[in-house]
């Protein structure tokens, strides 16, 4: 049997799916933000805090350490005082990134359009 048409180990539409999980970890947008910040560089906590307005810092600790566990994120720590961390993509992460990126690209290019269609619902439906 070729590996196209060998049956899927995991679906996202099942309900007890381990990939199903990690599709709903992916699908969150502080993850995809964190991953798209760090798709270039790495960066420190606090670095990441300031440049994704909004994000609290238990909501950032508890995303880096779930991107950790996951493999797209590693943790360096520097024997510095204080200890400096910094954060960055691991290959897995670096793919994933060039997903977030299309997803990025395409909101940006069709917002316009969105919020039109968004305004006519409303007109119709006010």
């Amino acid at each position: 049997m070729s590996q196209d048409t060998a049956p899927l180990l995991y679906s996202i539409y099942a309900k007890g799916c381990p990939a199903r999980a990690f599709f709903d970890r992916l699908a969150d947008h502080w993850t995809l933000l964190i991953i798209g910040l760090l798709r270039k560089e790495s960066f420190r906590f606090n670095q990441i805090k300031r440049e994704i307005e909004g994000i609290s810092q238990k909501v950032l600790s508890q995303k880096l350490k779930q991107l950790e566990r996951d493999g797209l994120i590693t943790r360096t720590a520097f024997a510095t005082v204080p200890v400096t961390v910094e954060y960055q993509l691991t290959d897995l992460g670096h793919d994933f990134a060039q997903t977030i990126e299309l997803f990025a690209d395409w909101a940006e290019q069709n917002i316009e359009q969105v919020k039109q269609a968004q305004k006519n619902y409303d007109d119709v439906n006010a």
